[in-house]
C-alpha cells in the first residue's frame, strides 16, 4: 500500500504526515520535493539514526499536503505541530498555559491578560512565561493610561440609548468614559496605540509623541488633559529606569538562544526595544530521544513566531540554521517589512548573545535538577500528611472530589489533582451527575468517585495515593462503599469537613483534628478549596446556560435553532440586552421583527 502511494507523491513542495496504525500523527515534516523526502524516509537501511528507525517502525501510513512554496510549507508544518503535538517532533512544553496581553477588536478596545486566543481581529502580545512580568506591565498600563476595564459591549447605539453609566474609574481619572460617549473614538484609539507601544517597549517614540501632544493641548489651553499626559510621561520614565541599557540603537530586536541535552531543550528570548532589554522569556522544549540543537532552535523559532503577533526588524540567533532563508522570508511576510536573521560573531552583539546563551544553559540546568528531584524528592507538606494520617507511603498524588448543586438542580462534581503538593490542572475533571435525582450529596459523591475509579481501572492507570472527599461521615461512607464495590478496599481515602476542619478516616468513628499550623492541614485545605472552586465554577456555568435557555424559550419566534445562534454569538442575557437591534437582526436566521421582540422581552425582565 505504501509503495503504491509513494509512486503518486508529487515532486512539489509541501508537508507530510507520518501516521501509526490508528491514524495518529507521529511526525510532521516539510520538504522542497515531497517525493524525494518521503522515499528517503521509507528507503530500507537509511543511515544509523536510532530515532528515525524507531519512528519508522511505527509508521503505517502517510499523508501529503502540497503547497505553492517552501515558505507556505514551513508555516503549514508549524501549524500542524502546534495543533497535533506529534510524538517525534520538538514541542513546547505546556504551551497552552502561557498568558498573553489581548487588545480587543471593539469600537473602544479593552486590554487584559488572557490564556485563550480568539481570532476575531484582536491583537495579542506575548506569550509571557513569567506571570510576574505580565502583572508588572499591566499594573503600569492601569497606572499610566486611562483605558476602560469594564465588560460593557459598547456600540454607537448603546451610547445613543445611554444604556451604560460611567463608573468610579472615570471619576478618579482612570477611564475616559467611552460608555457614555465622553471621549471620541479617535482620541480613545490614540490612547490604545500608546498602550500598544508601551507593551512592545517602544517607549522613546511613545514619549516623543506624548510630549508633542502635551504641547499641543497646552497651546489650546486644555490644561487638565496636558497635565495628565505630563504625568504619563513621568511614570513611563520611572518604568524605563528599571530596564537595562544594552545598545544605543533604536531598532527592535529579539535575541534567541537555545541549549539542549538529549530530549530536553531550553530557549531564551530577550526583547530589546529602544536599546533596552524590556523582557526575558524562557521556554522548555521536549523531543524524542536525542535531538540536535539546530532542530530545537529551528522548531522553537517557528512555534514562537506562530504564536506571537509582533515580529521585530532583527532577530539574533545563537547559531545559523539550514532553513534560515525560508524563516526570513516567512517572518518578512508576516511583519510586512524586511526581517533580518543574524548570528552575531563579534563585538557587543556577540557578548549580548553570550549572555542569552548563558541564561539558556542555566535554565536547562534548573530543569535537569528538577527532573532529578522529581523521582525522589517529596514536598515537606506531603511528608507531613503521610505522618499525620499514618499512611504506608507518601501521598504524592492526591485526587479530591466535591459536588455542587442547588436543590438538586444542575448537579455537578469536580475532581482536582495535586502531585507532590502542587496542582496539576491539566488533569482536573468535571462531571455532570447523571444517576441522582433530587438532593442527595452522598449518592452524587458516590457517582463521581465511581466514574473516576472505573476510568482509571479500565485504562490501567495508576490509582491515587490518597482520595479526599469534601464532607464528613456521609460523603466518606459513600466513597468507601464505592471502593469496596470495585474491590479496592485498601485504597486510602479520607473526608474533610468544612465547619471545624475535621478529618474523617475509615474505621475510626471520631473525627481527627490536625494542628491548625500543620502543613498537612494546609495542603488538605488547598485541595478541598480548589475542588470546591472548580465545582462551583462548573455549576454556575451550567446554571447560567440553563437560565439563558429558559428565558429565551419564553420569547415568541425563538426556537432551538435561533436560541443556539444567540447563545453562540452573545453567550449571556446581559450581552444580548446590551446589543443593538441591528446586531441581532443581522444574525443568520434572524430578522428585524424578531430582534425587536427579543430586546423587548429581555429589557422587561431585568432579573434575567
Amino acid at each position: 500500500m505504501i509503495e503504491d502511494k509513494l509512486k503518486l507523491v508529487p515532486s512539489r513542495p509541501g508537508v507530510y504526515l507520518l501516521k501509526d496504525n490508528r491514524g495518529k500523527i507521529l511526525y510532521v515534516g516539510k520538504a522542497k520535493i515531497l517525493r524525494n523526502r518521503l522515499r528517503s524516509h521509507f528507503k530500507p537501511g537509511r543511515g544509523e539514526d536510532i530515532k528515525h528507525n524507531l519512528l519508522m517502525s511505527q509508521v503505517r501510513d502517510f499523508e501529503t499536503i502540497v503547497t505553492d512554496s517552501e515558505v507556505e510549507a514551513l508555516i503549514l508544518e508549524a501549524n500542524y505541530i502546534k495543533e497535533h503535538r506529534p510524538k517525534y517532533n520538538v514541542n513546547l512544553k505546556d504551551d497552552k498555559s502561557y498568558p498573553y496581553i489581548r487588545v480587543t477588536n471593539e469600537l473602544y478596545p479593552r486590554i487584559f491578560v488572557t490564556r485563550r486566543i480568539v481570532r476575531d481581529g484582536s491583537r495579542y502580545f506575548g506569550p509571557y512565561t513569567e506571570v510576574g512580568a505580565v502583572r508588572q506591565i499591566m499594573a503600569a498600563v492601569r497606572r499610566i493610561f486611562p483605558v476602560r476595564t469594564c465588560q460593557f459591549r459598547i456600540t454607537e447605539e448603546t451610547i445613543k440609548q445611554k444604556k451604560h453609566k460611567v463608573c468610579l474609574s472615570y471619576h478618579i481619572g482612570r477611564c475616559l468614559g467611552p460608555c457614555e460617549g465622553l471621549v471620541s473614538q479617535e482620541d480613545y484609539s490614540r490612547t490604545v496605540e500608546q498602550v500598544v507601544s508601551f507593551i512592545r517597549g517602544n517607549n522613546n517614540q511613545l514619549v516623543k509623541d506624548l510630549q508633542k501632544r502635551m504641547k499641543y493641548l497646552a497651546n489650546k489651553q486644555r490644561y487638565e488633559e496636558a497635565a495628565r499626559l505630563r504625568d504619563e510621561i513621568s511614570f513611563i520614565a520611572k518604568f524605563q529606569s528599571k530596564q537595562k541599557v544594552v545598545d544605543q540603537s533604536s531598532i527592535d530586536r529579539d535575541l534567541i538562544a537555545v541549549d539542549s541535552e538529549g530530549e530536553d531543550g531550553c530557549a531564551v528570548v530577550f526583547d530589546v526595544r529602544d536599546g533596552k532589554i524590556v523582557n526575558r522569556r524562557h521556554f522548555y522544549l521536549e523531543g524524542k530521544m536525542e535531538v540536535r540543537q539546530e532542530e530545537f532552535l529551528a522548531s522553537f523559532v517557528k512555534q514562537y513566531y506562530l504564536r506571537t503577533d509582533y515580529v521585530p526588524a532583527e532577530i539574533y540567533l545563537s547559531f545559523s540554521l539550514d532553513e534560515q532563508r525560508e524563516l526570513r522570508d516567512w517572518l518578512t511576510k508576516k511583519r510586512g517589512k524586511r526581517v533580518n536573521l543574524v548570528v552575531p560573531k563579534k563585538g557587543k552583539k556577540a557578548r549580548l548573545m553570550e549572555m542569552c546563551i548563558r541564561n539558556a544553559e542555566l535554565l536547562l540546568e534548573e530543569l535537569k535538577l528538577q527532573k532529578s528531584k522529581d523521582s525522589d524528592w517529596i514536598a515537606p507538606s506531603v511528608k507531613a500528611l503521610q505522618k499525620d494520617l499514618r499512611l504506608e507511603k507518601p501521598p504524592k498524588r492526591v485526587e479530591a472530589f466535591d459536588v455542587s448543586n442547588i436543590a438538586g438542580q444542575d448537579a455537578v462534581a469536580s475532581l482536582v489533582v495535586f502531585e507532590n503538593g502542587k496542582p496539576r490542572k491539566s488533569e482536573y475533571r468535571k462531571f455532570k451527575i447523571k444517576t441522582v435525582d433530587g438532593i442527595d450529596d452522598f449518592r452524587m459523591m458516590a457517582e463521581a468517585v465511581e466514574r473516576r475509579m472505573v476510568r482509571l481501572l479500565s485504562e490501567k492507570r495508576n490509582l491515587p495515593d490518597l482520595i479526599l472527599v469534601d464532607g464528613g461521615k456521609g460523603q466518606l461512607s459513600a466513597a468507601v462503599a464505592v471502593l469496596k464495590k470495585l474491590s479496592l478496599p485498601d485504597q486510602p481515602v479520607i473526608g474533610l469537613a468544612k465547619r471545624l476542619e475535621e478529618v474523617f478516616i475509615p474505621g475510626i468513628s471520631d473525627p481527627q483534628t490536625l494542628p491548625k499550623s500543620s502543613p498537612s492541614l494546609r495542603l488538605l485545605q488547598r485541595l478541598r478549596d480548589e475542588a470546591h472552586r472548580f465545582a462551583i465554577t462548573y455549576h454556575r456555568t451550567l446554571r447560567k446556560k440553563r437560565s439563558f435557555v429558559s428565558l429565551l424559550d419564553t420569547i415568541p419566534g425563538i426556537g432551538e435553532k435561533r436560541r443556539t445562534i444567540l447563545l453562540k454569538e452573545f453567550g449571556s442575557i446581559e450581552r444580548i440586552r446590551n446589543a443593538a437591534v441591528e446586531e441581532i437582526a443581522m444574525l443568520q436566521g434572524m430578522n428585524y421583527k424578531v430582534a425587536e421582540k427579543v430586546l423587548e422581552v429581555l429589557n422587561s425582565n431585568d432579573s434575567g
